[in-house]
Formats: structure tokens, C-alpha cells, sequence
């Protein structure tokens, strides 16, 4: 985002500019607030809604989220051979394997791989997941934020979540 403005987004008034530079060319309200809360300047981007990352994504060039994260994926595919042991992708697992993150403050969760690119909640520690929650995820990198999309909680509600926006996973790991 802030290579699309060619500036730095730090200071309330950059959030302001940031969201209207994106009424400007998508003719689309963001707050600024969501886009403060999206950079860690303020809490509550554990919850982000799908359609403002969607809308995000369409101002990067991309058509959604989805298209977004395949992107992503294909990138950091191409940077896991510089960051080798430095996190767990989905292509390495096979259904059943059991996923152990933890980022800050003392947040734990276990996911079982479910095949494609679902997970399955198995343990959910001070943590606004909860045991039972579905979501999709493309990979879990130490030192970097959590994405999760598609979360499915009691069969309601197809949102995205970030866990660890400020300071990344502190660890990501299979277990047995």
C-alpha cells in the first residue's frame, strides 16, 4: 500500500490521505479508523471484514482478497527458499497434521490441516478463535502476521482475520 502512494503511512494524517486517495480511485469509503486498525496503529484488526480486504486488494490491482492471497502465496513461495525452517506452508503438510502457532500476548492455538488450504481449530488459547472455527490459510510464517480467510464459526459468517498484526507469529510449528 504505501508503495501504491509512494509515502509512508504513520500518522493520523496519513490514514486520512491513504483513505482518500482510495475514494478517489475506486470511488469506494474506507475509513480511516479500519485502516488504522489494519496497520496496528490502533487495536482491532483480529476481525477484519472480508469486502474492506477485498476492497484493499482491488485498489493493489487485484480483483479480491482471494486473488490477493494467491498472489501472496506465489511470492513468499518464491522467498521461502531465503527463509527456509522460518515458518509452514500448506503444501508441506498432509491431511491430519497439526499445526502449533503462538504469537503475542501469550496467544496459542493448534490447527488440524484438513487438505487444500483448510484448517480445522483444534485448541484456541487467549485468542479470539475458538475451538471448532474453519477457516483457509496458505501458510504460517514466524515474524510475520497470520491471515486467515473464509473463518467459519458454527456455520455462520465467511470473514477474514489477522492474528499477530503488530509483530508477526512468534512461532509455527507441526506437532504429533
Amino acid at each position: 500500500m504505501e508503495r501504491e502512494v509512494k509515502r509512508k503511512i504513520r500518522t493520523p494524517y496519513d490514514f486520512e490521505f491513504l483513505a482518500g486517495v482510495i475514494w478517489e480511485r475506486l470511488h469506494e469509503n474506507i475509513s480511516p479508523t479500519t485502516l488504522k486498525r489494519l496497520w496496528g496503529y490502533i487495536d482491532g484488526a483480529d476481525t477484519t471484514r472480508r469486502t474492506t480486504l477485498c476492497l484493499l486488494s482491488q485498489f493493489l490491482g487485484y480483483a479480491d482478497w482471494e486473488t490477493y492471497l494467491q498472489a501472496l502465496a506465489l511470492r513468499s513461495e518464491v522467498e521461502s527458499n531465503a527463509f527456509e525452517g522460518e515458518g509452514i506452508r500448506t503444501e508441506e503438510l498432509t491431511n491430519g497434521d497439526r499445526v502449533e502457532v503462538t504469537w503475542l500476548p501469550n496467544r496459542r492455538c493448534i490447527f488440524r490441516y484438513e487438505g487444500g488450504l483448510h484448517f480445522y481449530v483444534e485448541v484456541a488459547e487467549n485468542s479470539k478463535l475458538q475451538q471448532g472455527d474453519c477457516f483457509d490459510a496458505a501458510c504460517f510464517l514466524i515474524g510475520q502476521p497470520m491471515y486467515l480467510d473464509n473463518l467459519l464459526r458454527k456455520g455462520h459468517a465467511h470473514v477474514s482475520y489477522v492474528a499477530g498484526s503488530r509483530n508477526g507469529l512468534v512461532s509455527a510449528k507441526i506437532i504429533k
